[in-house]
Order: structure tokens, then sequence, then C-alpha cells
């Protein structure tokens, strides 16, 4: 049987950045057969043929075309970043006899958590080589940085409330000035195998070091960094690699920059969904009609984690609508539409999932407190289709480290590998199903 909680721990560990996790997910997509596409060249797809096409190095689409005159696209999306500290141009800032890296927070994140822990720096460069630019992923793999908290004899109210200012009480001591100055880009250098001249320009994240760990009374917790988004990332990984073919293409899109709006060439609200599916619907022979009916008889899977209900702050949820551990796939819901579900796909989805024995849960925002939104709407701006928003349960979303469920991987391995095996069809008087 697969240890999918030991498989997932091993992707996260791997994939420190959005571009890391692209590269754990193109080397499975090649061990499985997938070929890399690149969107300057023609695609020449066949019927059976496996492909993928990356862009920004932080977005990835993989799809497989089972018959030139397929019916539709089952989609899933999910994203690859997460909140964390971004390196700035000029990175050193060196004060009070410290080497500081001078950074700035990238998405909404939850500040404390990443006080008083071993750092460490991942991400990419641009090296330049010959006459070409090149980029080269670097993770810098040691305890290398570390944000020191205030004492609480210099704080006294620190247990009382605080606020966290990023330019002044997030900043990551590299080392003493004495022995660090100058040093931070050699650093990143010695770890990418090149000369700090060489480096024209980067994309550096700080990450957390600590690795994820399977806890509880029973062992049923995981615990980790990234697991919003990188668990649904691995789970809708795993339902497409072992789905089964049906009348329709199946697609993968792992999207970046999610926790910052989307609104990138590689974010969900550029068009490379679109491009994607276009370019697939070409290649196959159909003209621009049969295109737009293939989008008619689609049907995208948004995934990306839900609030668990807390255990010292029941309060926080909604008062009937209370997500649990290990309860299954939720489905969310808002009335503002920043999740995309509605009455039609809930009940595809649900009714997928509760046929074989899939449990499912609901989620809303209490009615006085705003909520998050996530890839579902915002993808439908470009590639309007039936949509239902879901996630896994867990706590501490956008900490550093957070906590969801060692049951709850499984369940949407098991919902997603379904999904990906079945055709949705539009049939009249408004009637709705999926077929093997």
């Amino acid at each position: 049987m697969t240890d999918y909680n030991k498989e997932l721990m091993s992707f996260l560990d791997k994939s420190p950045t959005a571009f890391h996790a692209i590269s754990s997910i193109k080397k499975k997509l090649i061990a499985s057969g997938y070929s890399e596409l690149a969107e300057s060249e023609k695609w020449e797809l066949t019927e059976g043929g496996k492909y993928f096409v990356t862009r920004n190095d932080s977005s990835i689409i993989a799809f497989r075309v089972p018959r030139f005159n397929f019916t539709g696209f089952m989609i899933s999306a999910a994203h690859s970043d997460s909140p964390a500290f971004k390196v700035k141009e000029n990175p050193e800032i060196i004060e009070n006899g410290y080497v500081k890296l001078n950074v700035e927070g990238y998405g909404g994140m939850l500040m404390a958590p990443w006080l008083d822990r071993p750092l460490s720096v991942a991400g990419r460069i641009i090296v330049k080589n010959g006459n070409k630019l090149e980029v080269r992923l670097v993770n810098v793999d040691r305890d290398l940085l570390l944000i020191p908290n205030v004492a609480i004899h210099m704080n006294r109210d620190a247990n009382k409330g605080q606020t966290w200012n990023a330019q002044v009480d997030m900043l990551p001591v590299l080392g003493s000035a004495d022995e660090a100055k100058g040093s931070f880009m050699r650093i990143i250098a010695d770890a990418a195998g090149v000369s700090d001249s060489d480096i024209i320009s980067h994309d550096l994240f700080v990450y957390a070091r600590d690795k994820g760990k399977v806890w509880g009374g029973s062992d049923e917790y995981i615990s980790s960094p990234h697991l919003d988004d990188l668990q649904c990332v691995y789970g809708c990984l795993e339902g497409f690699l072992g789905a089964n073919n049906s009348s329709s293409v199946p697609v993968l899109a792992v999207f970046d920059n999610e926790e910052t709006g989307s609104l990138t060439k590689q974010g969900a609200d550029s068009t490379l969904l679109e491009d994607v599916l276009k370019r697939i619907s070409l290649s196959c022979g159909k003209d621009e009609e049969s295109y737009y009916r293939s989008v008619s008889s689609s049907f995208m899977v948004s995934a990306d984690n839900a609030h668990a209900l807390h255990p010292n702050h029941p309060e926080k949820a909604d008062p009937v609508n209370r997500p649990a551990i290990n309860k299954g796939i939720v489905i969310k819901f808002n009335a503002a539409q920043h999740y995309t579900t509605d009455a039609v796909s809930c009940a595809v989805y649900r009714d997928l999932c509760e046929s074989n024995d899939i449990p499912v849960q609901v989620f809303t925002n209490r009615s006085d407190s705003r909520g998050g939104s996530t890839l579902g709407n915002v993808s439908n701006a470009h590639v309007s289709l039936n949509t239902v928003d879901i996630g896994l349960a867990q706590l501490a979303m956008h900490s550093c480290y957070e906590t969801a469920g060692a049951k709850d991987t499984k369940h949407l391995i098991d919902a997603m590998t379904i999904f990906y095996s079945k055709t949705f069809r539009v049939g009249a008087g408004g009637s709705f199903e999926l077929l093997d």
C-alpha cells in the first residue's frame, strides 16, 4: 500500500519555493512518460500522447490526448506558491554589528511563526553563460538564517498582543558584520555552482527549514511548510496520473502567484490556461466553434486548502458549516462568489464523492467575517466553465508551518482519480452528468 503522507512529505521537503515544486512535478511527469512542449514552438500532438508545458518555471499545465475527437476538458487547478519573505535587491543590511537580510513579505502571511526558527534561502538565479542568460535553481540546504525575537524583559507587553513591522522586526540575521559582510551572494553562487559575478538577477525566498511530520495520539495529523497549497497540488497530481482515460482531455493546472492575486503572466488571471486549451483543440483538428463546444462540456476543480474548525477558537467558524480535519474534502461557498461553487458544481462533485464513499463537507465564512478567494473565479474570467472550489481542512493557514489531516490526502487522491476518469456532459432540460 502506498504511503501517501510519506510521499507528500518528500514532495514538500523538495519544494521550498514554487520553482522547486514545478521542477519536482516535471520530474514525476517525465518519469511517467510525459513530454515537454514549448510555447514558442509548433505543437504536434498525437492520439494517446502525454504532454506538459511550463511558464516562468513556476506554473505548469499537463494533459493527455486520449483521442482527437474529445468531448471536453476535465481540469483541476491548484497553486504552487506560499506566503514567504522575498529577498530584495541589494540584500545585505549591515547594522549594529550584524549582517541582516533585506526582505519583504510575499502574500498575506502570519509573521510570528517565522521568529526563532532555522531558516534558509531558495529560488532561482539568472546567470550569464557566454552570450546566453540561463535559469538555475538554487537551494542553500543548511541552517543559514534566523529572525530573533525580542526578550520578554525588553518587551513586557509581548504576550498582550503584538504587531510586526516587516522592515524592522522581520529581518533575518545572516551573521556578524565582521564575518558575514558581503557573503550572501557568494553563498548563493556556491550553492548553485556558479561564480557570484555571473549572477545577473534573482528570485530568492526565505523558507522555514522544518521538515514535514506525521504526529498525534494516533498519527492523525500532518504538519509541514507549504501545505497551502502543495497538499492539493500533490493530491491532484496523483489523481491525474492514476486516472483512466475517458472521452475528455484530463488537464492538471498548477499556477503561481495565487497568494498575491494571480496578476502575472503565469497566474490564474493570465491567458495561460486559455492558451493551452485552445492550442490542444487546434492541434487536434478542431475549429473555433468546436473549441467553445468543448469548453461547454468541461468541468474544473479549483483545489486550495480550507480552514478547519480551530480547537481553541471555535467562535471563528460559521455556526454550522465547520469543516473538521480528516473528515473529507471541503466544498467551499461564498455568496459574493469569492469561491465559484454554485448549486450545479457542488451537486456534481458531491455526488461524485458520495457515490464512491469519499467523505465530503462544507465551508462558509462567518457572515460578519471577510474570507479569502482562490483560483476558480479568477480563472473563469478567461475560460468560463462549471467550477467547484474545494480544499482540505487545515489549521494555521499562511503560517510557515501548517497542520492538516493524515487521512485527507488520500481522500483527495481518490476523488481526483475518479474525477479525471470521467466526462462531464450537459444534458437536455438543464441536466448534468459525469460519464465513464
